[in-house]
């Protein structure tokens, strides 16, 4: 008899300050950041289209790794994190995300920029749609992507979040 074994998924609630985030990890790594404004449903639903059988079970303990390091950012003593991450998403997602990932703390790029990177020039709309797409804001810095000018763009968690996070790192945008 074969049995399929469900993975869990622990999640948290996460404040720190005036910052409050659900997070979500499998034994592999961060799969889920929400920002300020997401809520447990739109967690549970993310994490149900990503691993289709695995149980969500809360558990603040399991979380306490990427808190550390949250708290850390939050407060300003980390500038790069460390956690690993459970993600998934098409090539194209994943090498969006790798290249946020090489923006530094207190830098920003404009979505060109991020295109020009990977390699695919034209690709300024879809690169802004991955963006859109990263499950784990924050951790992967999609904040420090600005508008070509160093304008204040679209951010999924809201303007008003990324502009806080483009505060904290002390980056300028208009």
């Amino acid at each position: 008899m074969h049995m399929t074994m469900n993975h869990q998924v622990y999640t948290t609630l996460f404040s720190h300050n005036d910052w409050q985030v659900y997070l979500a990890a499998t034994a592999n790594g961060l799969c889920f950041l929400g920002t300020h404004h997401s809520s447990f449903e739109e967690m549970e639903q993310w994490c149900k289209k990503q691993f289709p059988n695995a149980v969500l079970v809360e558990d603040d303990t399991q979380l306490e790794r990427y808190k550390k390091e949250l708290i850390e950012y939050f407060e300003g003593r980390l500038t790069d994190f460390t956690i690993p991450f459970d993600i998934r998403g098409t090539t194209f997602q994943m090498s969006v995300w790798n290249a946020l990932c090489t923006i530094p703390f207190g830098q920003s790029k404009c979505y060109s920029d991020i295109a020009n990177f990977i390699g695919n020039p034209k690709a300024v709309r879809a690169v802004g749609t991955a963006i859109g797409a990263n499950p784990v804001a924050i951790a992967i810095p999609c904040h420090r992507v600005l508008g070509k000018n160093g304008t204040l763009t679209g951010y999924s968690g809201g303007l008003d979040v990324k502009e806080k996070l483009l505060q904290l790192e002390g980056i300028h945008y208009k």
